[in-house]
């Protein structure tokens, strides 16, 4: 009875909050996914592909070692704490490499202009959502990595903000996947 009711009042949220493109289910709006290069030889950490925006750091993620067949991400935070030096040192790298992966010939990010969602990551590890002053900084190397003015990316951003829901819980958000799904159709198009 409860999943009639489910299905028939939230079928959406009730079958996992389902993103399509192109006819195929490519996600869910409530878990961020990564938009990384495929693994070069003796590499262990993959490289962004900076064609596309970047989600929060998933740090913290464990790795699934029951079922191998698989590669799952398993939800978690880092549980350092705030005066770790690990932590610390991971804020530091992270922030640094946003700052040289964004800037582009005619636009240098200043590391003050770095949000804390560019370098941390969320309790769960997963968040799909990024500030819309982290998508902001991206735009340059989005326009420049995809052969598209800054107006036509900056466009993208603004049509994909979402604001505070009913006006005044949470924060301004950009959802990462739609955001890239958008930017894949506007990129057909040239």
């Amino acid at each position: 009875m409860v999943t009639g009711i489910a299905q028939g009042l939230f079928h959406d949220k009730a079958n996992g909050s389902e993103i399509k493109a192109d006819g195929k289910v490519v996600g869910s709006s409530l878990i961020g996914q990564p938009y990384n290069l495929p693994l070069k030889k003796g590499q262990e950490t993959p490289d962004p592909d900076l064609k596309w925006f970047q989600g929060r750091p998933a740090n913290g993620l464990g790795a699934n070692s029951v079922n191998t067949q698989y590669t799952l991400l398993l939800s978690g935070a880092t549980n350092l704490s705030a005066d770790s030096k690990d932590l610390l040192q991971q804020v530091k790298d992270a922030k640094a490499a946003v700052v040289k992966n964004n800037s582009v010939p005619g636009y240098t990010v200043r590391p003050s202009q770095v949000p804390a969602d560019a370098v941390t990551s969320s309790g769960s590890g997963l968040d799909p959502d990024i500030s819309p002053r982290y998508a902001e900084i991206q735009v340059h190397r989005v326009a420049e990595r995809n052969g598209l003015s800054v107006a036509q990316v900056e466009k993208l951003v603004e049509d994909k903000t979402e604001g505070r829901i009913i006006g005044f819980i949470g924060e301004p958000r950009v959802n990462v996947l739609e955001l890239n799904i958008a930017l894949k159709d506007l990129v057909a198009q040239h």
